[in-house]
């Protein structure tokens, strides 16, 4: 199984050009989940403004993903002004004439303006870190599990009908992923793959990963409070405990949150891939089994005559 990347390869691909050749673009795309881009040289071509709308900016809103911009893209970061995009969510003007010299610098800072989309989603995780850490610190060993505080349950609704929701206590960050299957064939293909992952945990050389839970159609104790949930064969829910492990130092925080936030394309990627390899098999399979049935249909033999001119014919 291929593991899809987490940056936007079309951002990549055409700043790697244009920090080398300045030059004139104009491009609208689209990402994962709906996810809309577009890169442009409005005013001038050394001026690119690269901006990104998403479904769920009013829920990250609430989850400090302002904040995490100004920390992460302040410098580029368009408060406001002609230049900001009224129809998208945010938009960072890069300036052409001021990106560094060294290659490895460039390199960097291509790679940080590609993943412009999950740093946004990733804010937050980052609260939730922050949360962890304060409900931690005020923890104490004789308070009773009954009495155990724990965060706000945060809800990013970033499909129409699926969500992502993330809480904190003072030993975990749980991640709570529903993920609808439109046809029959996605729900079982569906149920074997989220199954693999609740039982591969149990082999000796896994016992790092996180916990992974899966339920299907009612959602998990900690969700049936939450208004508007869908409920329905076609629904499904993973469930993802992070113990502190996984977001011990900020490199380990980062690849967990990445490897979640990519984890609903990578398995509606593989069902598809699942079913294309079916449909392939069955197709080569037919085709045997057409050419064992015109082996075995038995020749007619005809008679061969010749006419009086030296001609030959054959009759049935």
């Amino acid at each position: 199984m291929i593991q899809l990347e987490n940056h936007n390869v079309i951002i990549q691909n055409v700043l790697t050009e244009r920090f080398v050749k300045p030059g004139r673009v104009d491009i609208n795309f689209v990402d994962y989940d709906n996810v809309r881009f577009h890169l442009s040289t409005p005013t001038s071509k050394t001026q690119l403004v690269l901006s990104m709308g998403i479904q769920c900016w009013s829920d990250l809103a609430k989850y400090g993903v302002n904040d995490m911009l100004e920390s992460e893209y302040g410098e580029w970061l368009i408060r406001d002004g002609p230049e900001k995009e009224q129809e998208y969510d945010v938009s960072l003007l890069i300036d052409l004439e001021k990106i560094p010299e060294d290659e490895e610098a460039r390199v960097s800072l291509v790679y940080h303006l590609s993943m412009l989309k999950p740093m946004i989603l990733s804010a937050p995780f980052r609260l939730a870190y922050e949360s962890h850490k304060q409900l931690a610190a005020a923890h104490s060993p004789d308070t009773p599990s009954s009495e155990e505080k724990q965060g706000e349950m945060m809800i990013i609704n970033y499909r129409e009908e699926e969500a992502f929701f993330v809480q904190s206590s003072w030993d975990r960050i749980t991640v709570y992923i529903s993920t609808a299957f439109k046809e029959e064939t996605d729900r079982v293909f569906g149920r074997v793959f989220l199954q693999e992952f609740v039982d591969a945990r149990r082999l000796s050389t896994l016992q790092s990963a996180p916990q992974v839970l899966y339920t299907t159609r009612e959602p998990p104790l900690e969700l049936r409070s939450v208004p508007g949930l869908k409920k329905s064969d076609d629904m499904g829910y993973v469930t993802f405990v992070l113990f502190p492990r996984h977001f011990a130092n900020e490199d380990t925080a980062k690849a967990s949150i990445l490897q979640i936030l990519t984890f609903r394309n990578y398995l509606h990627y593989h069902l598809k891939a699942s079913k294309s390899y079916m449909h392939s098999r069955m197709r080569i399979r037919v085709h045997t089994f057409q050419q064992i049935l015109n082996r075995a249909k038995p020749e007619v033999q005809a008679d061969e005559r010749r006419t009086a001119t030296g001609r030959t014919f054959r009759s049935r």
